[in-house]
């Protein structure tokens, strides 16, 4: 009896122990960020950008949510260091669509040790209920790694997450475009506002001067994806054709 007694000590000791916590903020910042975010009006937000459901990874019990298609998906990468794809896309909602903040979950080692190994298990997950999906596992937002404050994790939250409904900044752009912000496309002469409601923030951005023109590339990841914008309009955009199923 008393070697199992130790054994079932050990065991939690070694899972802590190789699974260093991979979050930087205290055990009180996190509850009540946990409680901020999750409770009364503040949990109440909207999507800044129409965005996909896909397969979470390897865990079949719960779904991503991101702006990227999911070849463009830079969250998790294979032995070589190239990136996965999460899965297929299941389900579209439209920049504005109203969502739930129903837990925020920080890795800590005793939470990294209960996620799916074949997942982004090192970084905070906000598990989100949306309006209009389809019924099934959860919907994850998957916040950067390392996050320092817990002001640095509500920017990062806003950057997906508006408090606020964006239906009066969409009114005001023109009908066409309101349409493709709800098919996520881009067009000729979009307001750059547009853009990011349809297809989300770039991974990077190039500016140039020319006179008192200003030109933006916008490039997002894969860099199969440029919108080339001058003085906030789109002048062009590349998209890769997608591709082909063998």
């Amino acid at each position: 009896m008393k070697r199992l007694l130790a054994l079932l000590v050990l065991v939690p000791a070694v899972l802590a122990t190789g699974c260093a916590s991979q979050t930087l903020l205290s055990a009180e910042d996190r509850t009540k960020l946990q409680h901020d975010l999750t409770t009364g009006p503040a949990a109440v937000r909207y999507l800044q950008a129409s965005s996909y459901v896909t397969p979470f990874f390897g865990d079949a019990s719960k779904r991503l949510l991101t702006p990227y298609p999911p070849e463009e998906v830079r969250l998790l990468n294979d032995t070589k260091g190239n990136p996965i794809n999460p899965g297929p896309i299941q389900a579209m909602a439209p920049a504005g669509t109203k969502v739930r903040v129903l837990k925020v979950e920080f890795p800590t080692a005793w939470v990294m040790a209960e996620r799916v190994l074949y997942s982004p298990r090192t970084q905070p997950w906000v598990y989100l209920d949306i309006e209009g999906v389809p019924a099934g596992p959860p919907v994850i937002l998957v916040l950067p790694p390392q996050l320092k404050t817990p002001e640095d994790v509500k920017a990062e939250l806003d950057r997906h997450l508006a408090e606020h409904d964006p239906a009066p900044k969409m009114a005001k752009f023109q009908q066409r475009f309101q349409e493709a912000i709800r098919q996520k496309k881009v067009l000729e002469y979009m307001p750059e506002g547009a853009v990011q409601m349809s297809w989300g923030l770039p991974e990077r951005i190039r500016r140039t001067l020319d006179g008192t023109q200003v030109h933006q590339e916008w490039i997002y990841p894969g860099e199969k994806r440029r919108v080339y914008i001058t003085d906030g309009l789109v002048t062009r955009v590349d998209e890769a054709p997608p591709a082909t199923a063998k």
